[in-house]
């Protein structure tokens, strides 16, 4: 895409929807190739042009949805067709605004704040962060970390009463793992021991790493299977020998504690993993302009789906007031 997205750019997208809705087909379909979200084929639909004037839906509303047939399998479809957009009632250049807002601000930003600045209701602006959030999730299946890894835990959550330190009262532990010079990948847990610990390096960590953590005793065993384990002890004042620390990683974790505590002020741990998702995808694309990220986002977009629902009992894990659940769909358009 030719033009530089950023807050002036978007502006005329955010004041004509039409404009929005070929921004995201310019962007989900680089090429000019629609491709079918029922079929799957690429490059055969033809643009539905409408006989007068706006659409309108069943109801005599103006819209600005943009329809396409497929020659294949005869189906209609449009861009938001099997993806975090598809059948929300929130206006499509509202949405391009607060992925960029997301995608921009450091320190991240709080539903109120999106309802607010976009003029929606407090519901619809916490349920569209978390939709982007899902979309900046990263995919299952990426490569695994290597050079350097620093993996280091922190715990978030309120002030309560009771033992002090790691095991804290009504705080979440979260592990990080942070490729020097790469991105970051954290993830929230139930419990820090060495089986849950050595199942997430696993997961996330090539094993010809050298791989950087603290004293703590859980690491021991997981270290040994990475090319190097090299340890700093910071109950002896020790937190940096050469090139072996995980100061990274703290900064990661000081950046994330301040956005939580100055933005969000609270975060329930059913939904951490999501912010947790946001965070990392910052960090992870730090060196990419505000408008590479709106972009970026703009295209993950593609073959999620997360539903607003009511309050459902799940695997014996009580919902929320705003029980939310996922459901992938395939990619398409």
């Amino acid at each position: 895409m030719a033009e530089t997205l950023n807050l002036s750019t978007l502006a005329k997208h955010f004041s004509d929807e039409a404009e929005a809705w070929k921004m995201v087909e310019r962007i989900r379909w680089p090429d000019g190739r629609p491709v079918c979200p029922h079929c799957g084929v690429i490059g055969e639909a033809y643009y539905l042009e409408p006989k007068a004037g706006p659409r309108k839906t069943r109801t005599g509303a103006t819209t600005h949805r943009r329809v396409w047939k497929c020659g294949a399998c005869r189906q209609q479809f449009s861009v938001l067709v099997g993806t975090i957009f598809e059948d929300s009632r929130i206006p499509l250049s509202k949405w391009l605004l607060a992925i960029h807002i997301m995608c921009s601000n450091k320190n991240g930003v709080s539903a109120h704040e999106l309802h607010r600045t976009l003029g929606l209701a407090y519901r619809s602006a916490w349920f569209m962060a978390h939709r982007i959030r899902y979309a900046m999730a990263r995919p299952p299946l990426v490569d695994k970390l290597r050079g350097v890894v620093e993996a280091d835990e922190t715990y978030i959550g309120g002030k309560a009463k009771g033992k002090r330190g790691r095991g804290a009262l009504n705080k979440v532990p979260v592990l990080t793992l942070v490729e020097r010079d790469g991105e970051a990948r954290s993830q929230a847990l139930k419990t820090v021991t060495g089986k849950d610990v050595r199942r997430v390096l696993r997961e996330h960590v090539d094993t010809t790493a050298a791989l950087m953590t603290d004293a703590l005793a859980v690491y021991q065993e997981p270290g040994q299977d990475f090319a190097s384990h090299d340890i700093v002890d910071h109950g002896r004042g020790e937190y940096s020998r050469g090139t072996a620390h995980v100061n990274t990683a703290e900064g990661f974790f000081s950046q994330l504690k301040r956005s939580i505590d100055g933005t969000h002020h609270h975060v329930s741990e059913r939904h951490l993993d999501r912010y947790l998702a946001e965070f990392d995808y910052r960090y992870s694309t730090r060196k990419n302009k505000d408008g590479q990220r709106t972009e970026d986002v703009i295209r993950r977009t593609a073959g999620k789906r997360l539903r607003y629902e009511e309050p459902v009992e799940e695997q014996g894990d009580r919902a929320s007031s705003a029980g939310l659940t996922t459901r992938r769909r395939t990619q398409g358009g």
